[in-house]
């Protein structure tokens, strides 16, 4: 990519802007707090109510795609306006049942949103539901609706109703805040002389040389030979992850005949280029995916066979993947625990933590944060899974979300990770792409909003897109022609690849000797001159809320 040529000035200027903006602004502060487990009594609603301060959920009869004739709880909203951001919270309680999903829904003047929203409610205590919504079109009078998803007759109580309204401008300034704040550091270089003096006037030339924010993509067979696809690669990401070849089907398609050939040669290649990866994934749930052969096998055989996988795949690439999908999709579907029993899942990340144990193992799923309409994979059935694996020794894990989207619901997205973040784990975005069934333009406009969401989410470690490019194209979206000449979402990923780092930075020390700088974390390559002299060193930029320094003497 090309490096943009930055002064010292431009960037502090640049950071000192936001700060004045946020210090400035005078609009509503992103409130990320969220809960996942059931209280005795409800928490005070965030934003103050919003625009529902003081005003109580009515009883509505439900004429949508429920039962007739039961009432629930709603909200009554007036002049909801196209485009604004609504940021949606509120505690639910149940009797009747000792559990049910919850789903928030709106019906405006002209459409029906089905699901904004939903929660995994216990009878007898207080749940916490989290979402949000962006209208298509501006609406005179809605109702806000909580409804039981499974027809059951049970009472529904809300209180800490809260809807607070944001402008796409202050949505995109909250966002820049927490870039500002988690993704940036400032940085103070002091230079001196042999006796400690300090120099003005010396001259600095600093560049970023890697990023400490994993972003990165899927790659395939298809990149080995193909020097510019490598090329393109590299000049843009820092992680990959292989799109199919470590999957079970892939590198033993015959009982006992492994091939990790091309495998190989793919991580060959990332290693080559000082390029992260992760490693998906051991097994997958959906009875599709795994090798014809397996399908075939029960009882002592089959556990034979998983043993087997884990140790052969996980031996032999031991310490090379920072992460492993242990389990894929296992909210969606259940393979190897309905021929193994229950704790098929836990028995797999206990043994590949103990064949690997500094790899980070994930749960992996869709339609997590992608919608909230799919009841296999709400947020709280994601947590409750987490939950079960927890309490039967797993620590060391992560929360992968493979992040398919068809038409993005930024605030229902936030909320969900706002979720997920309680439970203090690793979240990493690692399918991010769009439906092909978006115009590619569109697909670019929803791949922005998705990508910016992923970034400035202070719980999110880190992003991987799935464009693997074959001869016949992408799974869903691609970045670039057959000729790498860049198709619309392509466009966005380097505007915003070029946002998000420092580049190269001029500047000379002042009165007091100290250069400083506000950059993006990662790695940096510095070069300072003062009259003859001539020093060429390399720091690294961490996490920190305080300022770093650096010294150098010449």
């Amino acid at each position: 990519m090309q490096h943009s040529l930055v002064s010292a000035g431009l960037l502090v200027f640049s950071f000192l802007l936001v700060a004045s903006l946020i210090a400035a602004y005078d609009g509503p502060l992103y409130d990320f707090t969220a809960y996942t487990e059931c209280q005795a009594w409800p928490e005070k609603p965030l934003y103050g109510g919003g625009i529902l301060k003081h005003q109580p959920p009515m009883v509505s009869q439900n004429n949508g795609k429920f039962a007739i004739g039961v009432y629930t709880p709603a909200f009554i909203l007036y002049n909801l306006t196209q485009g604004t951001i609504y940021c949606f919270s509120s505690w639910v309680r149940i009797e009747g049942v000792e559990s049910a999903l919850i789903t928030a829904s709106l019906r405006t003047d002209n459409e029906m949103y089905n699901c904004i929203g939903t929660v995994l409610a216990r009878s007898g205590c207080w749940s916490f539901l989290k979402g949000g919504f962006v209208l298509d079109s501006p609406s005179d009078v809605s109702i806000l609706v909580f409804q039981n998803t499974d027809n059951k007759v049970i009472d529904i109580s809300i209180e800490s109703g809260a809807l607070q309204p944001f402008t796409e401008e202050q949505w995109r300034i909250n966002q820049q805040y927490i870039i500002n704040t988690k993704r940036k550091r400032a940085m103070t270089i002091h230079v001196s002389d042999e006796h400690g003096d300090m120099l003005e006037g010396a001259e600095i030339s600093l560049e970023q040389t890697s990023k400490d924010f994993p972003f990165g993509s899927a790659i395939a067979s298809t990149i080995l030979g193909n020097l510019p696809y490598q090329k393109w690669f590299v000049d843009r990401f820092n992680a990959a992850v292989f799109e199919n070849e470590l999957k079970w089907y892939a590198t033993e398609p015959k009982q006992g005949k492994l091939n990790y050939t091309i495998a190989d040669q793919m991580l060959e290649f990332v290693r080559a280029h000082q390029v992260i990866a992760r490693g998906h994934n051991i097994f997958w749930e959906d009875p599709k995916y795994a090798p014809d052969w397996v399908q075939n096998l029960t009882g002592s055989e089959l556990r034979l066979a998983v043993n087997s996988r884990i140790q052969s795949l996980m031996t032999k690439y031991k310490e090379q993947f920072i992460h492993w999908d242990v389990n894929n999709e296992n909210l969606h579907f259940d393979f190897y625990e309905q021929r193994l029993g229950p704790n098929a899942t836990l028995e797999f990340f206990l043994t590949a933590h103990q064949v690997d144990p500094l790899a980070t193992l994930f749960m992996n799923e869709f339609n997590v944060v992608e919608t909230c309409s799919d009841e296999k994979s709400t947020v709280d059935s994601y947590v409750a899974r987490l939950r079960e694996l927890k309490e039967g020794g797993v620590y060391m894990d992560g929360i992968g979300l493979e992040s398919h989207f068809t038409v993005p619901n930024p605030p229902l997205m936030r909320a969900i990770l706002d979720k997920l973040a309680a439970l203090k784990l690793p979240i990493w975005l690692t399918e991010v792409d769009i439906s092909s069934s978006q115009s590619k333009e569109m697909q670019a406009i929803y791949l922005e909003q998705v990508l910016r969401e992923g970034f400035s989410h202070p719980s999110v470690n880190g992003i991987m897109l799935w464009t693997a490019l074959h001869p016949k194209g992408c799974y869903q979206m691609c970045l670039t022609d057959d000729n790498f000449r860049n198709l619309p979402a392509g466009d966005v990923v380097d505007l915003l690849l070029k946002e998000w780092q420092t580049g190269e930075v001029e500047g000379q020390t002042d009165e007091h000797g100290s250069f400083s700088f506000y950059g993006f974390l990662g790695e940096y390559r510095i070069m300072v001159k003062y009259g003859n002299r001539t020093s060429n060193s390399t720091f690294s930029l961490s996490r920190s809320d305080e300022t770093g320094h650096f010294n150098i003497q010449l």
